[in-house]
């Protein structure tokens, strides 16, 4: 009888010491998240435990590709700390962090350099946004990259302006400025595009007016839903400025609410 109250005592306090030793530890099934978690929400699981910190330290599929998102307040990327992500076992296969107004030209060429030490091939860069590029940083950059693909990098020279800028071509292949001196082909500085189809347009299309600041060709301006106040339209990416009407699938701009509630 005492055998088993010994035998059972010790059952139970084996139980508790793995229990116990568990306590505090994240489930497993939380270290499949990881590759799937926006850049800053990475970061910051790294700062949960131990545990998560090693792994982030010692798997490299988390850092495949870095990119930040939209989202996400891009004045909190500065040089140290993409410097900091880099010094992770990354084997970069992207690397986008366009509009981070905390990096700095400069900052990119050295953790571009810091890249081809380490071996990494860097498949795409998105820079566009950052501060004072100049011809002289891209022509570096794609010294670094050993590639002069237009596509590796997300900025070009422009060829109106000579401008490192995001440079565009009409989609339309029966496009009559295409065949002309000088083309369609620029920045969004040079030649007026259509933010929905990406056509160029010109100053006759002042007729197409949107709701919001944005270019619309003809085609693309008949197809949008309408203001029912001033029949201007907005484009897909500012459609979320709608003011709905209550009861109806309609909708007035900000400019007309404005103007009736002053009424």
């Amino acid at each position: 009888m005492d055998m088993e109250i010994s035998h059972e005592t010790t059952h139970k306090q084996h139980q508790t010491n793995q229990d116990t030793s568990n306590i505090g530890q994240p489930h497993e099934s939380l270290y499949l998240v990881l590759p799937y978690l926006p850049l800053f929400e990475l970061l910051a699981m790294g700062q949960v435990c131990k545990s998560f910190m090693d792994a982030l330290n010692n798997d490299i599929l988390p850092w495949l590709n870095i990119v930040v998102e939209d989202k996400v307040p891009r004045s909190r990327v500065s040089d140290e700390i993409l410097m900091k992500i880099l010094r992770r076992r990354w084997v970069g296969l992207e690397l986008h962090i366009p509009h981070c107004m905390g990096l700095t030209p400069e900052g990119i060429i050295k953790a571009v350099t810091t890249l081809n030490q380490h071996n990494v091939t860097l498949k795409t860069l998105k820079i566009n946004g950052i501060s004072n590029i100049t011809k002289e940083h891209l022509q570096t950059l794609h010294s670094l990259l050993n590639t002069y693909d237009t596509s590796s990098i997300d900025l070009e020279i422009c060829p109106k302006c000579d401008e490192p800028r995001m440079v565009y071509d009409c989609p339309l292949e029966t496009c009559d400025r295409k065949w002309t001196t000088g083309g369609c082909r620029g920045c969004k500085f040079c030649v007026l595009r259509c933010e929905e189809c990406g056509k160029c347009v010109g100053f006759d299309d002042d007729d197409n007016e949107a709701a919001c600041e944005d270019m619309l060709c003809e085609d693309c301006w008949i197809k949008l839903p309408k203001c029912d106040f001033c029949n201007k339209p907005y484009c897909n990416k500012h459609a979320y400025k709608q003011c709905v009407i209550p009861g109806s699938s309609h909708f007035i701009c900000e400019a007309s609410y404005m103007t009736i509630d002053e009424i």
